[in-house]
């Protein structure tokens, strides 16, 4: 955004909204929030396609921001690709798979161990060759974990923090984990029995949650459930004001289910994930990061936090991105490819 940029105003288009019960006035930075999600997808696209960084908005092109679509960010796109379809899809297997590699969120930390130890399965693992990889590895200085969130230890005696993640994940399967999950009456249900081991709070469980929605093991749609983290709830504050405080669920289930209108309302193109629109999940990430954008292109605008700088800058990836691969059930693979492949002109520059 120039230094000189009129500040976005909120069209007149837009009057007061009654969510739960409770009457919301839409700020500024809620217009930010869909130009945001448009040139942050078109960048995804582009990024696709040639590699190329995005260059027409500053913001974007200075720092990191994640994908408007939380299944095409690189950590997801492995997840669902080499983790939870990498492999026997015996739910046991595939539950396993999963909980252990998001308690690390790292790529490198799964190529280590699968190069160490071979395919992971429940069957063939072997609990002290793990711990010793992993050992060796953090004696080397080497990261294990992903700076992406903070994964706190669920301390159950371990002499370091990825022992006690390793038990945690085969104390989950030994508790029946799989079995449990596929009787679950939805992601809420799932998120439940998640929430109930030690270290995993409301937004970890969430997290693990929804990645287990990618896998064979579930089949609920993405729309039943959502969970503010703690950078959506400030995004919400931003755009509504401190009114939207303890309904923000309830904010991004309304912002889900009018995207369309404040797409037009705005006049803007949304390239939607081979046909498929925002959900919940994606809405709530969306928040997330208008909030950490609105830290320079709306200083003005005070959060919860009061976080005033984006921490982190964006870097070009030196592996190049991978063909889109997104689960099977939801039938958009080949779309997203198409699409991918095509020209697309840029719709609009800054958000802001």
């Amino acid at each position: 955004m120039q230094k000189d940029a009129p500040a976005v105003t909120v069209s007149e288009a837009v009057p007061d909204i009654t969510v739960a019960g409770r009457r919301l006035r839409p700020g500024p930075v809620f217009d930010t929030y869909w130009r945001f999600a448009v040139v942050r997808q078109e960048a995804y696209f582009a990024r696709l396609r040639d590699g190329a960084a995005p260059s027409g908005d500053p913001i974007l092109a200075a720092h990191r921001f994640t994908n408007c679509y939380r299944a095409a960010d690189r950590v997801s796109q492995f997840a669902i690709h080499d983790v939870g379809y990498g492999g026997p899809q015996e739910p046991r297997d595939v539950v396993f798979r999963m909980v252990l590699f998001k308690f690390f969120n790292k790529i490198d930390t799964w190529r280590l161990l699968e190069a160490e130890l071979g395919p992971v399965t429940w069957a063939s693992w072997r609990p002290a060759a793990a711990r010793a990889v992993l050992d060796t590895a953090w004696r080397a200085g080497r990261r294990l974990y992903s700076p992406a969130y903070v994964i706190p230890p669920p301390r159950l005696g371990g002499a370091r923090k990825h022992h006690d993640h390793l038990l945690l994940a085969e104390t989950m399967i030994r508790d029946g984990l799989a079995e449990k999950v596929q009787d679950a009456r939805g992601l809420a249900h799932v998120f439940a029995l998640l929430r109930a081991y030690p270290g995993l709070g409301d937004f970890l469980a969430f997290q693990f949650a929804t990645d287990l929605g990618y896998t064979s093991v579930l089949d609920f749609s993405e729309n039943d459930f959502v969970v503010a983290g703690p950078g959506a709830r400030d995004g919400i504050r931003k755009c509504f004001g401190p009114a939207a405080r303890g309904i923000e669920d309830a904010v991004i289930a309304y912002t889900t289910d009018t995207q369309e209108a404040h797409f037009a309302r705005l006049g803007l193109r949304f390239d939607t994930l081979g046909g498929r629109p925002l959900h919940l999940v994606d809405c709530q990430n969306l928040f997330c990061e208008v909030d950490k954008y609105a830290r320079v292109a709306h200083p003005d605008v005070a959060g919860v936090s009061g976080r005033t700088r984006i921490k982190q800058r964006y870097h070009r990836s030196g592996e190049p991105m991978p063909a889109p691969w997104f689960p099977p059930k939801w039938g958009i693979t080949e779309a997203v490819r198409a699409q991918a492949a095509a020209v697309v002109v840029p719709a609009m520059g800054s958000p802001a």
